[in-house]
Parts: structure tokens; C-alpha cells; sequence
């Protein structure tokens, strides 16, 4: 008597996870440079889709980002294999996109519960030190709290200035990018590089000076420009918020939530445990599952213990979480091929830009890392470039601190610096862009932002590379 075997969907799964496993493998120097067009194609439409087609966009642009997502994952599972392709999905999935995403909301949900009560008066002396005091911030508790703990007063201190467009500019420059480039709590990039093996002092004792110089300039430029509207145009008739008495917090308990989030990152760092989950090829270790799941509480907690009040009085909403989230997912995915092809280095189809950062006695440039990192970290996930040019640098965090100091301090300075040169370089510029066109904020279009950076940003980084990575 012959017996049947039936096989549920589930089973067969199980018996391809060693298969998915072993597909892992992959090499981005055998793909062709065509497989970046999704990401390009995506970058494009975040760039031209908001200016060509607002409404549309509008109403579509999660949509949009799934498209550009599937337009990388189909053909490369039809080429490639359907296992390759999983296990490239589920590796951007649990390994980057969802730590990534948890962590924003945990950060976007706490500083939305603490609304700075007092109507702020945002002249220059005043926009100029909520800037400072931004700057700060962000090395502590990082470029994404910082900006969600402050962009909205900001906004509201400046709601009767005529011409305020330059304040969140400026915000995104210094407090969403520069202001964290001193501590591996600062910025996505360097804290890949604490897990590495960078110690956790070295970039305050290493990029000080070039940060707090281009700090410098970026507030005083900031100082003349908001000056000079704020005498050509005065303010507007009517305050949109009322006067109060005093200056104080409300939803005080989510400072404590936020040290929480800040303690789970660092502990996520500093633990080593030898306990690894293995999810379809991917490891996910103890210390950042516990990370994960301690953030999405910590999310939860602050909603549900910030009253209403506060939600309301911050104008609270999840609309830039939304689009942030959407539109991320889609980078995500689309920008797998383009770091594979940037890993393979000078035998990939980008090793032009690998061989670039080298000298010709074999030594690192680091005005060429510093360029190289800055310029991909413009347009590309600034912690995956990070991760590439530290390997390329040689990947060994104890001489890379030491022999080669300068090179790791330009691969840092890079990533974080100009990540601020265009929307998606670093996720808090996009989440700022959003809040700040949910209060009425006009704010420049993808290249419009651009001409600001390229305007103010980029001789500033010419001039600090010629002082301090010649």
C-alpha cells in the first residue's frame, strides 16, 4: 500500500530554510550597474513626483515605493533565483529596515509627548540658540531625538515671521546631521562603528575640531541671514500663538522614556552575549532583539501615558511617521544591489569609486574617503556607506584608530556631515521636511533643498577638507 505525503505550504518553507540560508552568498560584482535603476528610480520620484504631480503623490506615494520595490526584487528573483531574493529581502527587513523603523518611532513618539509650553519669540539671538542648544542634543541623545524634541517649538516660535523657510533649513544642517557627529548615539553611522570595535570616546577626541567648526560657521551664517529677514520684514500683525506666562514642559515623564530609549542603544552596544536567533539566513542577536522589543514598549508606554492635551498642543499626528516608514522601505530595498555593488569593491561596477580613496603608494586619502563617504551618504543610506568605506579602509578598528586616525575620522565626518546635502541622506531630514509642511511650512522641493546645500554646505566642506584632511 503506497502512502501519500501531503506537504502544507508551512512544511515546505521548512525544509527550504538551509536552502535560503546557503543563499546568502552574494556577489555584487558580478551584477550590472542596470540593477541600480529601482533606487534611481525612486530617488527620482521623491525628487520630481511632489513638483509634477502633488496630489497624486499625495495620495500615492507609499504605493509608489512598493513599485520601485518590486521593480529590484521580481527580476532579481526571476534572474537569480526566488532564494537569493528572499533571503535579501528578509535580511534588509530584520536586520536594517525594522531595527531602523522601530527605533525612529520610539524617538518620534517620545519627544512628541513633551510639548515645551510659552510661546517662544523666534528672533535670530533666540532661533540662533534653540540651533546651539539642538546641536548639543543630538551627540547625546541622537540627531533623530533631537529634531523631534525641537523642530516643533522652533516652528511654533517662528509662526508670525513672514519668511521662516531658512530656520528648518538650517535645523536640518546643524541639529538633523552635524550636531551628532560626536558620540556613536549621535548618528546611525557611528554607532555601526562602536559595534565594530571603534571605543565609544574616540570620534569627540578625533572630530572635535571639524565639527565644532563647521558648527561655528553654520550658526553664524545662520545668525546674519535670519538677521537680515527678520530687519527687512519684521513680524506679522497677529501672533498665531497666544502669549503665556513662563516656559515649561508638559508630559515631563517622556524625559525619562527618552533616557530609556538612549540606555537600550547603548546596551545594545556594550553586551556581547553568544545568543543567536536565525531568521531565514539572517542572525538577530539577544542584545538587539531585547533592544527592539524594549523600544516598541518603550512607543508604547509614551502614547498611551501622554494625555491628550499634550498630543494635541503638539499638533501630534503620524502622518511624517507614515511617510518616512513608506518611503524608506522602498530605499531599503532598492538600495540592496547598489551597496552589494559598492562592497565588491575595485573588481565591482563601481570599483572606479573604491580606487579613488587611494593613493598611489597604496595609502588611504582621507580627503578622498572623507568625499567619496560624504557624496554616496548624500543619496544612499549613510550607515551601509559608513560600513563600506570602513572595510575598504581595512576594516581593522584598532588601526584604523590609530595609524590610519585620519582616514577613519574623514569616513566618519563624511557620513555624518553630508548626510545633510539632500533629504534622504539622513531619516530626521525627511521627518523634519514633514512636520514642518504639516504646520504650513512651504519647504523647498528635493533639488530646491539642494540649492541651499549646495549654495552654503559644500564650500563649507571644500574648506574643511583643505584644513583638516589634506
Amino acid at each position: 500500500m503506497q502512502k501519500t505525503i501531503r506537504l502544507t505550504a508551512a512544511a515546505v518553507f521548512l525544509l527550504l530554510l538551509p536552502a535560503l540560508a546557503s543563499a546568502a552568498d552574494f556577489d555584487g560584482g558580478k551584477l550590472s550597474p542596470l540593477w541600480g535603476v529601482p533606487f534611481a528610480g525612486i530617488l527620482l520620484s521623491i525628487a520630481l513626483m511632489p513638483l509634477l504631480a502633488p496630489v497624486f503623490w499625495h495620495h500615492h506615494y507609499g504605493k509608489i515605493s512598493a513599485a520601485w520595490a518590486l521593480a529590484f526584487l521580481l527580476p532579481f528573483a526571476a534572474t537569480y533565483g526566488a532564494g537569493l531574493a528572499g533571503v535579501q529581502l528578509v535580511h534588509a527587513l530584520v536586520a536594517e529596515y525594522i531595527p531602523f523603523i522601530i527605533l525612529l518611532t520610539a524617538l518620534f513618539t517620545v519627544a512628541g509627548g513633551i510639548h515645551i509650553r510659552g510661546n517662544l519669540h523666534g528672533a535670530p539671538g533666540l532661533n540662533t540658540a534653540i540651533l546651539a542648544i539642538g546641536a548639543v542634543l543630538a551627540s547625546f541623545m541622537g540627531t533623530t531625538g533631537a529634531s523631534m524634541l525641537l523642530i516643533r517649538p522652533l516652528i511654533r516660535a517662528n509662526d508670525n515671521r513672514a519668511h521662516k523657510v531658512h530656520v528648518i533649513v538650517f535645523f536640518i544642517f546643524i541639529v538633523s546631521n552635524a550636531g551628532g557627529s560626536l558620540t556613536p548615539l549621535g548618528d546611525p553611522p557611528l554607532f555601526l562603528g562602536f559595534l565594530k570595535g571603534v571605543s565609544f570616546f574616540w570620534t569627540v577626541q578625533n572630530i572635535l575640531p571639524e565639527t565644532l567648526f563647521i558648527l561655528a560657521v553654520l550658526l553664524a551664517l545662520f545668525y546674519m541671514i535670519d538677521r537680515h529677514y527678520y530687519r527687512k520684514e519684521g513680524v506679522l500683525p497677529v501672533d498665531p500663538t497666544p502669549d503665556t506666562p513662563g516656559v515649561g514642559f508638559d508630559g515631563a515623564a517622556n524625559f525619562w522614556l527618552l533616557g530609556g530609549v538612549v540606555a537600550l542603544v547603548l546596551l545594545s552596544g556594550f553586551w556581547k552575549s553568544p545568543i543567536q536567533f536565525d531568521v531565514f539566513g539572517t542572525e538577530v542577536g539577544l542584545p538587539g532583539l531585547v533592544r527592539d522589543v524594549g523600544l516598541a514598549l518603550i512607543a508604547l508606554v509614551s502614547y498611551k501615558l501622554t494625555s491628550a492635551k499634550v498630543h494635541a498642543d503638539n499638533q501630534f499626528e503620524w502622518g511624517p511617521m507614515a511617510e518616512v516608514a513608506k518611503l524608506f522601505a522602498g530605499i531599503f530595498l532598492t538600495i540592496i544591489p547598489v551597496i552589494a555593488m559598492l562592497k565588491a569593491g575595485t573588481q565591482g561596477p563601481f570599483g572606479a569609486i573604491v580606487s579613488a580613496v587611494t593613493r598611489a603608494d597604496g595609502q588611504p586619502d582621507p580627503a578622498m574617503y572623507f568625499w567619496a563617504t560624504g557624496v554616496l551618504s548624500s543619496f544612499l543610506d549613510n550607515a551601509p556607506t559608513y560600513l563600506v568605506f570602513f572595510n575598504t579602509a581595512g576594516g581593522d578598528p584598532v588601526a584604523l584608530m590609530t595609524t590610519y586616525a585620519s582616514t577613519l575620522a574623514a569616513i566618519s565626518a563624511g557620513a555624518v556631515f553630508m548626510g545633510a546635502n539632500t533629504y534622504i541622506g539622513n531619516a530626521p531630514n525627511l521627518m523634519v521636511k514633514a512636520i514642518a509642511e504639516s504646520r504650513g511650512v512651504r519647504m523647498p522641493s528635493f533639488f530646491g533643498y539642494m540649492a541651499w546645500s549646495m549654495a552654503i554646505l559644500v564650500p563649507l566642506f571644500v574648506l574643511c577638507t583643505f584644513i583638516f584632511f589634506r
